[in-house]
């Protein structure tokens, strides 16, 4: 496997592989963390423009998962001092890494839907 060559010390310890799966998932988990990650990617938004990517989440839900990913490093949250308040959110750096976790998502969605729907 490609993350036992990459991190040798895990390929020692297979606890080690299970418990950072476990963290990866706490961090990211829920139907509306990694859509909001997506929507973030490329630009900081406010919370309207993300709800507007997001067309099905309610406002509750969205301002209960940008805290839990602030909470978790993953979002900042920036509020301007100005009238009327601006608060923008954009992805820390860390947020920034889960790119490749997102791409190798999708390449193996795509895999998937034609191996058991086929093209």
């Amino acid at each position: 496997m490609e993350v036992l060559r990459t991190f040798p010390k895990i390929k020692k310890c297979k606890i080690s592989y299970v418990l950072a799966v476990n963290d990866t998932l706490n961090v990211l988990s829920g139907k509306w963390k990694l859509p909001i990650i997506a929507s973030l990617l490329y630009e900081k938004k406010r919370f309207k423009a993300i709800q507007d990517d997001l067309t099905t989440i309610t406002p509750r839900m969205l301002s209960k998962e940008l805290k839990d990913l602030e909470m978790n490093g993953i979002v900042l949250r920036i509020v301007h001092d100005s009238r009327p308040v601006l608060i923008e959110y954009e992805l820390t750096e860390s947020g920034k890494t889960i790119t490749k976790v997102l791409d190798s998502m999708v390449e193996w969605g795509l895999k998937h839907r034609e191996l058991t729907i086929g093209s």
